[in-house]
């Protein structure tokens, strides 16, 4: 009978266990999961059963990692997933979150977009670490999603956003997300999708500022095409900053609405 190891497929007699396999395919794994569960007792294999078998500690190739990511998601989001190509326009608090999480889950292609380098100030919410300080941002931000997630393919535009440059910048992505700083460029951004590239998807942010209830960061569907998250309200300034429980919510609220929307779940 035919069964997935690690995503390739593996002819096994009937009555053959995960145990048998694991010592047959990777004798050192120490961590065996079986159609997405991991199992400390052996098991018979049924046809089309998936077996995922990883060494911790051990970088896993390609083909493991993939499979680690279709146990815990399942096959048909994974290959969604890993199809999606997205952009993140800002490379900030919101922007180097929404990025690592998209990382995690297995984004196939990400395109990174600022202009800025990382400077010390921004080490309070932004996903960036000491060693990053004045490189820019779309390379330290490079840096840290193949220690992630090598196997992402991340492409990287160091430039300023500008009306006359989004339509080429953002051409082959199907989600765009906008993480910039200023209202005046997350006006243009979004303006410029709604009025030019209407079959786009733009997620936004605006109001996430201080340290105010978790649960006034909400999401709302503006339009068919068009996502907006925080509480339309709390901008930074004195006396009220950027802190970063309060940005990767709203990062996260982005970055989950991404998925749901790859997954064809439009409604918020």
């Amino acid at each position: 009978m035919k069964i997935l190891v690690n995503e390739k497929e593996f002819r096994v007699t009937a009555n053959t266990t995960a145990f048998t396999v694991k010592q047959i395919y990777k004798a050192n794994a120490d961590m065996v999961i079986l159609n997405g569960f991991i199992i400390n007792k052996d098991a018979a294999l049924k046809e089309n059963d998936t077996l995922t078998l990883i060494k911790r500690g051990e970088i896993p190739l390609r083909e493991e990692l993939e499979s680690l990511l279709i146990a815990r998601h399942s096959p048909g989001v994974h290959n969604r997933i890993k199809n999606a190509r997205v952009a993140i326009a800002g490379l900030g608090g919101l922007g180097s979150n929404i990025a690592v999480s998209l990382a995690r889950i297995g984004i196939g292609h990400l395109t990174l977009l600022d202009f800025d380098i990382v400077e010390p100030c921004n080490l309070n919410r932004q996903q960036y670490f000491i060693k990053h300080i004045g490189m820019k941002k779309t390379e330290a931000l490079k840096d840290l999603l193949y220690n992630i997630n090598p196997y992402v393919e991340v492409k990287t535009q160091d430039i300023f956003i500008e009306e006359n440059n989004i339509e080429q910048l953002f051409k082959d992505a199907n989600i765009i997300v906008e993480a910039l700083d200023s209202a005046v460029s997350k006006a243009t951004l979004i303006n410029t999708v709604m009025l030019k590239m209407p079959h786009k998807i733009i997620v936004s942010a605006s109001g996430v500022a201080g340290y105010f209830s978790n649960n006034t960061i909400i999401t709302k569907k503006i339009k068919d095409n068009f996502y907006l998250i925080g509480d339309s309200v709390s901008e930074a300034k004195p006396g009220c900053g950027l802190m970063a429980p309060r940005v990767a919510i709203a990062a996260n609220h982005q970055a989950n609405t991404v998925l749901r929307i790859l997954m064809d779940e439009k409604d918020v």
